[in-house]
């Protein structure tokens, strides 16, 4: 029986950063929420205020003998600006900044591995500038923003193509 591991990627907004994990065969729970920061149990707005130094991020149950943990960077490249260090689209500041929190060695090592791997492929056309992070407590935020593509997709859909987020990724996917 396998042991489920734990991934932490942050990459703008929690809410673009579940979709595209929550359905993979592996993948047991994406759970948004606040980690990086110094403040205990942080909510929205204390996180937004940039007061606690939190960084959006979404926790990823997974089972590695279904996905890897390589493959989990592989979407996670696919899913946001890796170019950018202030922020993801809209969102602007360290709370939504891009970062690879890393729970083992192992992570580290992928996680750097993968970076270098994207910064020499030329991608993007810019340099890789997500730093890899050790992880700090995870913090799930309000149920409001759980699945929130799925109880509010007219937003969801409105917010990503707005953003340019969806027209950034489709460019950009390999």
């Amino acid at each position: 029986m396998s042991q489920y591991e734990k991934a932490i990627f942050a990459g703008g907004c929690f809410w673009c950063m579940v979709h595209p994990f929550d359905e993979m065969d592996g993948v047991e729970a994406v759970v948004s929420g606040y980690t990086g920061g110094q403040t205990e149990n942080p909510t929205y707005a204390q996180v937004t205020s940039g007061e606690t130094n939190h960084t959006e991020a979404v926790e990823i149950t997974f089972d590695p003998e279904k996905i890897t943990y390589q493959q989990l960077l592989d979407i996670y490249w696919s899913s946001m600006d890796p170019t950018d260090a202030t922020g993801q689209f809209y969102d602007r500041g360290t709370s939504y900044r891009p970062v690879i929190f890393v729970n083992s060695e192992e992570q580290r090592q992928l996680a750097k591995e993968s970076r270098e791997a994207l910064d020499k492929s030329g991608r993007f056309g810019k340099p890789i500038v997500v730093p890899v992070e050790d992880a700090k407590p995870f913090y799930e935020a309000e149920d409001y923003h759980q699945d929130y593509y799925k109880k509010n997709p007219e937003h969801y859909n409105r917010y990503t193509i707005g953003s340019g987020r969806a027209a950034f990724v489709e460019k950009h996917k390999q």
